[in-house]
């Protein structure tokens, strides 16, 4: 029992040792952040190179069914539907959060948050299904303004929990035609 004990502490000591921690610097992020937009697997998982590739990977992934009743879907309840399940698949699998090369095309169009990028995804390939056209640049835009909307909704809806002013300086105002 104590063998089994002792055996349990290493291999969680060392478990706990390997496992990766986050950056402590915004240096360090961006230097993992650069190594990783350049690889091709993360964490054993391919990464789509780009919206194609995306959709190939999801033609792969998503059984006929599936696709079939995604296809039929209303557009937007479609996205709604499928972000919490799908949309958050991508994000994780797709390394959105710490970047990767897909992640990274994405910023390159103007996305920068994870949702809005599997947002992105989600919504495209819905209308490449459909034979409808992308509109990449339109939809960009569009969700960039909800993100925008919404964080101004939030600041508009926010209390104030204490206002502090720094104290004037006392010399502040000489050298500057003041008595």
């Amino acid at each position: 029992m104590r063998i089994l004990l002792i055996g349990l502490t290493v291999l969680w000591c060392s478990t706990a040792l390997l496992a990766q921690r986050p950056p402590e610097t915004e240096a360090e992020f961006d230097k993992n952040y650069q190594r990783r937009i350049q690889q091709e697997y993360l964490d054993g998982k391919y990464i789509p190179a780009d919206i194609g590739d995306a959709f190939t990977q999801l033609h792969k992934l998503i059984d006929r069914e599936s696709k079939v009743k995604f296809k039929q879907a209303e557009e937007e309840a479609a996205v709604q539907k499928l972000h919490f399940s799908l949309g958050r698949w991508i994000i994780l699998n797709w390394g959105f959060y710490e970047g990767s090369r897909l992640s990274h095309h994405l910023r390159s169009m103007g996305l920068h948050h994870p949702d809005d990028m599997a947002r992105f995804l989600i919504r495209s390939f819905h209308r490449s299904l459909n034979e409808q056209p992308i509109a990449a640049k339109e939809q960009v835009e569009s969700l960039n303004e909800a993100r925008e909307a919404a964080r101004r909704a939030r600041l508009q809806e926010a209390e104030v929990l204490e206002e502090w002013r720094a104290p004037a300086k006392a010399d502040s105002t000489q050298g500057m035609g003041g008595s």
